[in-house]
């Protein structure tokens, strides 16, 4: 079988145009057994450096496909002054500066027809036959048949050898090749004639004994490389002399003294003397002008503004702090209790800084948690602390009788935890006796190390107390908020004085159309002897073998809300299904805006089993405190209500009141209803779809509304150091940022944080120089952010800014309202206008003769006012006028 080659689409059109004898192109057998070229190009031998000054790269540039390169003149000529006879283009100087156009064909020949990789074309016209062959018709039908025929029958050879054509590439060669100065030199190394043939016996030693077992070769200079320094580069600076000097005050015996003065005053003659005089009048009138330029000039600028004040609000320009991007600082999660769970809640510890506890609950839907309802009793959850020390192994875990949906710790005291299940129940945690490994952890590397046994056994937490589940809720507690310690609900809901200052009330709501108040101290008795109240005292507490404090265990499986509050819907029966809500801050209005101080009778040590319930007839009623709070719904409702409780006047029972008001703006479930901790009449509130800003005592909606989000929003949370920056979670795993400084129609930013749904986040605290942004995924990960120095750094003004702009938008519903208002208004004015001229009487219409006569009445006044106006003008003689008359 014979090789055949395909030819090039350059040979075939250059074998097109030698069988129509249009130029003198070689055939394909004349180019391969003549080596000489036609006259009409020129064989080159391209360097690497000069196919890159030129971008014709052989197989990059150039290829088998695209094999042509215009190259302008004067490239070629100025490549030929700058590097003389080294440029490639040297042996066709005097055809470049003859060829008539500005730009020359260069065609790389890749299948070496003509000896060389490229060739350049010279003439004119076989540039453009080239470029643009002629073949038309029968005739390119002919030659195509030719060229497949003589395809057929070329057989390849081998390229013959040329001589060699310097083109200067030789002394690039001989400029980089290394050749020797002088002659080597040789140095022969032979052993001591009285050590050849010796006996050698060899023995262990060290070679530390003595110095016949090494040689050491010790550093020394040596003159003959010394480099003797012929030139010097010094500088000098003059500078004054510096004296340093002190001074001390005599000190003295210190005694008590006083003054009393009083400004001194002229006179009425003396005043009168004054303003009469010339002086006075001179130096008002020489200083008058100045005067007027400087208050301009206080007026445009405040002259007496601490410019040391405005400079430290731009300090972090200043050190060069400019990042924007939250950055991950830890991240946390146990292959054994985060392995398919989803972590539902996570809280900071309020009191031990680095220490952060997340919730646990199975990655199933309803049906599968009935499936396996056996497997999950066997396998009981957990809520992990977990600490910056040790991000493998979780510090502490509190054992739940079923999954927590949500937790908070105690305000007045953070060793009590109290949690919402999956199954309605309420459980306590009392984290007392656990408290020092908490706090051990943020020691040192060393007491670490002495306590490793302690610290691999992560101790497990029994709940102290939890409620029964005939009198809780009847679906899974989606929220959970402590009462403050200022003060505690009587039966009735109404705020009472708490003289024990310790926060003894919880709220919970859930999906079963109530919100319940909670009560953690024993019932008062009623009657009690004494030898009951002695025998109890006597009494020891009972030993528990899991080790559970005795906290809340008057509570336990007993423990039933003394407040129900139903949400009845408004202007339709049924009842919101809430999901969030939201108290006020401290939910006291006092007119400072101050918390009232801590009681001095408050005990130590006092606990929460010390604790009764006190006598309605000894609380003190308040009445400076909100009882009304925003209720986010399952159908994306947000309900503002009242806790207050009222008595049915028939049949005496306490009853919830109607909610106040309702909005409906979410088009789904409400997973977020966050008070700002700058603004207690702030609310934020995210649904799937949407998020939207609320301002307490604001009717007429949502004083800020984003646009629909493509991908599902799952959090919501407010920045703890900035009033105008909130965090929103997303289901694609990423968070934005919003900043209303800067945009209040889009984020300032979006970062991509997990490939799983965010489920919650909360910001920290650490310092004034550390905040932390904790965010969990779907999948059970725990991610720690350092939010950057521009989204925690606030400067002196934002607070106001901030509070203007929602009062900007406050004015902004406003004014729409009263728009509609009054546009409701005209509207029924104008229906009632039309109704009444449908029932006023038809006026017969003039007879046809009447409004003939009208018009033209009409038209002969128009014509007298304008003969008028004519005259008057002067463009209507008396002549012209009796000519018309």
């Amino acid at each position: 079988m014979s090789s055949k080659r395909p030819k090039s689409k350059e040979a075939r059109k250059i074998k097109g145009k030698d069988k129509k004898k249009e130029n003198n192109f070689p055939t394909a057998d004349e180019g391969a057994s003549e080596p000489d070229h036609p006259d009409y190009i020129f064989p080159l031998v391209l360097t690497s450096a000069t196919q890159e000054l030129f971008g014709c790269r052989a197989d990059e540039d150039l290829t088998g496909e695209n094999p042509y390169k215009l190259l302008k003149k004067e490239d070629i000529i100025q490549d030929m002054k700058t590097r003389a006879s080294v440029s490639d283009f040297s042996p066709i100087k005097q055809l470049v500066l003859d060829y008539p156009e500005d730009e020359l064909l260069l065609v790389f020949d890749r299948d070496f027809t003509y000896g060389q990789s490229f060739y350049l074309v010279l003439t004119v016209e076989a540039k453009e036959n080239i470029l643009k062959p002629s073949v038309q018709g029968d005739d390119e039908e002919q030659i195509k048949h030719e060229e497949e025929e003589e395809e057929e029958m070329i057989i390849p050879k081998t390229p013959e050898s040329h001589p060699w054509i310097s083109l200067g590439s030789e002394q690039e060669i001989e400029e980089e090749s290394v050749t020797e100065s002088r002659p080597r030199l040789r140095y022969k190394i032979s052993p001591l004639l009285r050590r050849c043939g010796a006996p050698v016996c060899f023995s262990d030693r060290s070679a530390l004994d003595g110095k016949e077992g090494f040689v050491e070769c010790l550093s020394y200079q040596d003159k003959s490389f010394s480099i003797r320094e012929m030139e010097r580069h010094t500088a000098i600076q003059a500078s004054s002399d510096t004296k340093h000097s002190s001074t001390q005050t005599l000190w003295k015996y210190p005694r008590n003294m006083w003054t009393q003065y009083e400004s001194r005053e002229f006179s009425p003659e003396e005043k009168e003397h004054h303003l009469r005089s010339e002086n006075l009048k001179n130096f008002i009138t020489s200083v008058l002008i100045r005067f007027e330029i400087s208050l301009q000039q206080n007026h445009i600028t405040d002259v007496f503004c601490d410019d040391w004040t405005a400079l430290c609000e731009d300090d972090g320009a200043l050190t060069g702090k400019t990042e924007t991007q939250l950055k991950e600082y830890q991240s946390f999660m146990d292959l054994h209790f985060s392995k398919e769970k989803t972590i539902s809640h996570i809280h900071w510890h309020p009191t031990i800084s680095g220490v952060i506890a997340v919730s646990m609950t199975e990655r199933l839907s309803l049906e599968e948690r009935i499936d396996n309802s056996t497997k999950l009793l066997l396998n009981p959850s957990y809520i992990l602390f977990w600490n910056f020390t040790d991000p493998i192994n979780p510090q502490l875990q509190l054992e739940c009788p079923d999954d927590v949906v949500c937790f908070q710790f105690c305000p007045s005291d953070p060793n009590i935890i109290a949690g919402g299940c999956m199954n309605g129940q309420v459980v306590l945690w009392d984290i007392s006796a656990h408290v020092e490994r908490l706090q051990d952890t943020r020691s040192s590397s060393k007491n670490i190390s002495n306590k490793l046994d302690k610290i691999n056994a992560t101790p497990v937490v029994r709940y102290c107390a939890v409620s029964g589940i005939e009198n809780g809720h009847k679906a899974p507690i989606t929220d959970i908020q402590w009462l403050p310690e200022t003060f505690e609900l009587s039966k009735l809901g109404i705020p009472v004085e708490n003289p024990s200052r310790i926060s003894v009330q919880l709220v919970t709501c859930a999906p079963d159309c109530c919100v319940l108040f909670w009560d953690l101290r024993p019932p008062r008795v009623v009657s009690q002897s004494l030898t009951d109240v002695k025998q109890k005292s006597e009494e020891k507490p009972l030993e528990n073998p899991h080790g559970v404090p005795n906290t809340f265990k008057h509570l336990n499986l007993t423990w039933k809300p003394f407040i129900r509050v139903s949400l009845p819907k408004i202007g339709s029966s049924g009842e919101y299904s809430p999901l969030k809500f939201s108290l006020r801050d401290n939910t006291v209005d006092y007119p400072t805006g101050d918390k009232p101080p801590q009681s001095a009778d408050r005990e130590e040590g006092c606990g929460f089993a010390q604790l009764r319930v006190a006598s309605a007839k000894q609380q003190k009623p308040l009445e400076n405190i909100s009882t009304r709070l925003y209720v986010g719904t399952e159908d994306g409702e947000l309900v503002y209500t009242d806790w207050k409780m009222e008595k049915d006047n028939d049949s005496g029972r306490l009853l919830s009141t109607k909610p106040i008001q309702r909005f409906l703006v979410h088009d789904t479930l409400v997973n977020t209803v966050s008070r700002s901790p700058f603004f207690r009449d702030i609310i934020l509130t995210v649904s799937s779809f949407i998020f939207a800003i609320w301002k307490e005592g604001v009717t007429s909606g949502p004083i800020l509304m984003s646009a629909c989000s493509k991908m599902l929003r799952t959090a919501g949370h407010w920045s703890l150091s900035r009033p105008a920056v909130f965090f929103i979670g997303k289901e694609d795993g990423s968070i934005e940022v919003w900043d209303l400084l800067q945009n209040s129609h889009e984020p300032s930013q979006i970062q991509n944080i997990s490939s799983a749904a965010i489920t919650c986040i909360r910001t920290s605290s650490i310092s004034s120089k550390q905040h932390l942004l904790a965010v969990s995924d779907r999948l059970g990960t725990l991610h720690i952010l350092q939010i950057p120095w521009t989204l925690r750094r606030s400067s002196n003004s934002e607070r106001q800014i901030v509070k203007k702009y929602f009062e900007k938008e406050e004015e902004r519903l406003e004014y729409f309202e009263k728009r509609q208002i009054k546009h409701e208004k005209e509207k029924k004015e104008m229906e009632a206008e039309q109704q009444r001229k449908k029932t006023e009487p038809v006026v017969p219409l003039k007879q046809e003769e009447e409004l003939e006569a009208e018009a033209l009445k009409e038209y002969e006044q128009f014509l007298a006012l304008e003969k008028v106006i004519l005259k008057n003008m002067g463009l209507l003689t008396e002549s012209e006028d009796r000519s018309d008359l």
